[in-house]
This record gives C-alpha cells, structure tokens and sequence, in this order.
C-alpha cells in the first residue's frame, strides 16, 4: 500500500513539474485537447486551469498587469523614503 501511494504522488509531481516546465506554445494546445476531454476540461477539476493555459498570452506572460488597471497616486500623496547605509567594511 504504502509503495502505491509514493508510486502516485512521484506521478502527480511529475505531471505538475513536466506541465510547469513546458514551454506556452506546448501547453497551450495540450490545453485545449484537455479542455474537449469528458471528466478532465468539461466541468472537471482542472478546468479553470486549463481555460487559463489554453487562453492567449497577454502581454508580459505574467497574470498581474492586465487583471486590473494600476490606480493613479493622488497628488498629494505620501511617498515613503527608503535610507541605505553603507556597511563600513570595504
């Protein structure tokens, strides 16, 4: 019992690892056959993930710019200032 249930997760950090490590233009149609498959992209587990993988890129590659627009600072508002100090060695 105990080898099956280490067999199972070395096979789902497999997985993780080969599908976070696979290049956009690999994972992007991977996504979309996955997306068609019953159980897997219709309605299953995975599939906010993979309508994420099987969408376009957008800018940067990053999810974080284009989520929400950046809020202007208001002109009269605080800016804080960070202060360095040099280590004496050298």
């Amino acid at each position: 019992m105990q080898h099956l249930v280490v067999g199972l997760l070395v096979a789902l950090c497999s997985v993780y690892a080969l599908w976070t490590l696979m290049p956009t233009a690999l994972r992007r149609p991977l996504a979309g056959w996955l997306l068609r498959v019953p159980g897997v992209g219709q309605g299953g587990p995975l599939a906010s993930v993979l309508h994420r993988a099987a969408a376009g890129p957008n800018a940067c590659g990053c999810d974080g710019c284009d989520a929400k627009p950046a809020a202007r600072p208001r002109a009269d508002a605080a800016v804080p200032i960070r202060i360095h100090r040099k280590s004496g060695r050298r």
